[in-house]
């Protein structure tokens, strides 16, 4: 049976509707939830199912050869399982983490008594001016009245040579990143 747009009127296709809803989503709502959906998803899909099903009607080469809740049910699982295969390449993070166990020794504790040995042999004034900007956050306006720069970029400027410094140094020893780990 075909909804009857032109005769029909809206109150006759809001009954029809919500006897579908009655009839036809209870039948989704138990096949969406064997796939691990949620009542919501249920919804989603059988509104979509509905809207689809309302637009064949609409062709009057359409001809249902199955009882509407079959024809709605069946256009419901396909949309789902087009959904679920989707999803299923798709790992929400909280799961993917809680997942992954993370040993207490993964990342190794720096040893500041070395980083700091190369910090300092780039002098005390460097050493004070990265310390303000890394550690205490000191905005650069605020650096350059502190050190005596005459401006934010002379301060930008000492600050880029001492980390320059520091990284010669390095160089210089030829350390890597794991000679600062304990």
């Amino acid at each position: 049976m075909q909804i009857e747009h032109s005769v029909a009127p809206t109150e006759a296709r809001t009954q029809l509707f919500e006897a579908l809803y009655i009839s036809a989503f209870p039948g989704v709502a138990r096949f969406v939830s064997k796939m691990n959906g949620t009542l919501e998803d249920a919804a989603d899909i059988f509104q979509d199912a509905l809207v689809i099903y309302y637009e064949k009607t609409l062709d009057n080469r359409f001809e249902l050869t199955t009882s509407r809740e079959a024809y709605i049910t069946g256009i419901a699982k396909h949309l789902w399982l087009r959904k679920f295969s989707h999803d299923r390449n798709n790992v929400k993070l909280d799961a993917a983490e809680a997942a992954i166990e993370i040993a207490a020794d993964y990342c190794p504790a720096v040893n500041d008594q070395k980083l700091l040995a190369f910090l300092e042999q780039s002098g005390k004034k460097c050493l004070a001016l990265l310390r303000a900007f890394y550690y205490e956050r000191t905005p650069m306006k605020k650096l350059a009245h502190k050190f005596g720069f005459v401006s934010e970029r002379s301060a930008t400027v000492q600050k880029y040579k001492c980390l320059e410094k520091v990284r010669d140094t390095i160089k210089e020893k030829a350390f890597t990143y794991e000679d600062f780990l304990e």
